[in-house]
């Protein structure tokens, strides 16, 4: 999640020349919470517009505990929260107070700024509880940047399930396969959960610029390359590509889309295209000016919040 720190990913030789670019996340184990980063890597900061990938768990928490993130900041991206396990509750300075559960999306735009929490909520806490998702960050286009922050959640039955063959396809953003997912984008983009049985297979869009495939559970083999969870894999552009399961299934992540207009600038909870919009939102981080600032406190967390580091 974007309130830990945690070490960099690894890019091994990729191989197959369908696959330009693997990813191999380093696990970090925060107090019995693991977190595991797939985006940015060093050879590759964004895949399309996403430039931030945690898997977050999977955890266990005994009565009485869970995830305690404070309020912090951001600007210039929007935050897609998607769990197949276990719950928490979002706020934000929109005023935003909403439970997220499994197979459900949280999709928050920070544009110029705005200030969020997720913490395990007291109902929660009050029993034994689990957690264990995805959160991504997509970068906004230049035009993007200084919109209004805003906040949409959809449940699961709201995103469009796709079944052939043995391969199941939930769309939580954009479009892919002849379906469009209601959530709200700026660019051409797609965002899914697919599940494979024992070797079903599952051809990826082929009209998106950027593609790539992380491997939660079980394995799939493409190009004659065999790949495991806790893999990313970005194809290059125009190639048709196609992912077969292993004997145990898979469960995968799917995303991509239009790349931007250029890169971007990431400083802990801040993207932008210029160095001047992220020194300018640390400024009035630090500033503190929660009644008139850029920067509000979320409505009902707003006894403590996240320093900069």
């Amino acid at each position: 999640m974007s309130w830990n720190p945690t070490v960099e990913p690894v890019c091994p030789d990729a191989g197959p020349d369908a696959i330009e670019t693997v990813i191999v996340p380093r696990a970090r184990d925060i107090g019995g919470f693991e977190v595991r980063r797939a985006l940015p890597a060093p050879r590759r900061q964004m895949v399309g517009p996403f430039i931030f990938f945690d898997q977050m768990g999977p955890a266990e928490f005994l009565t009485g505990q869970g995830i305690d993130v404070r309020p912090h900041p951001h600007i210039g991206l929007g935050t897609v929260t998607y769990l197949f396990d276990g719950e928490f509750q979002h706020r934000d300075s929109l005023g935003t107070d909403q439970m997220i559960h499994r197979g459900a999306v949280n999709w928050m735009v920070a544009g110029r700024g705005v200030t969020h929490s997720e913490r395990t909520s007291d109902a929660t806490r009050r029993g034994e509880s689990r957690l264990f998702g995805i959160q991504t960050w997509v970068a906004l286009p230049d035009a993007e940047e200084e919109r209004s922050a805003s906040f949409e959640h959809h449940g699961k039955d709201a995103l469009p399930l796709l079944e052939e063959g043995g391969a199941q396809a939930r769309l939580i953003m954009g479009r892919a396969w002849g379906a469009t997912a209601p959530v709200s984008t700026f660019t051409d983009m797609f965002y899914a959960d697919v599940r494979l049985e024992p070797g079903a297979g599952l051809p990826l869009p082929e009209d998106h610029e950027d593609r790539g495939v992380y491997v939660i559970a079980g394995a799939v083999e493409v190009a004659g390359q065999v790949f495991e969870a806790g893999q990313m894999m970005v194809f290059r552009p125009g190639d048709r590509i196609s992912m077969r399961a292993g004997e145990a299934g898979a469960r995968l992540i799917v995303l991509g889309g239009e790349t931007l207009s250029g890169p971007r600038y990431i400083w802990w909870n801040f993207v932008a295209s210029s160095r001047e919009k992220i020194e300018a939102a640390k400024a009035d981080w630090a500033t503190g000016d929660w009644a008139e600032g850029r920067f509000r406190l979320p409505p009902g967390d707003d006894a403590e919040f996240i320093p900069l580091p």
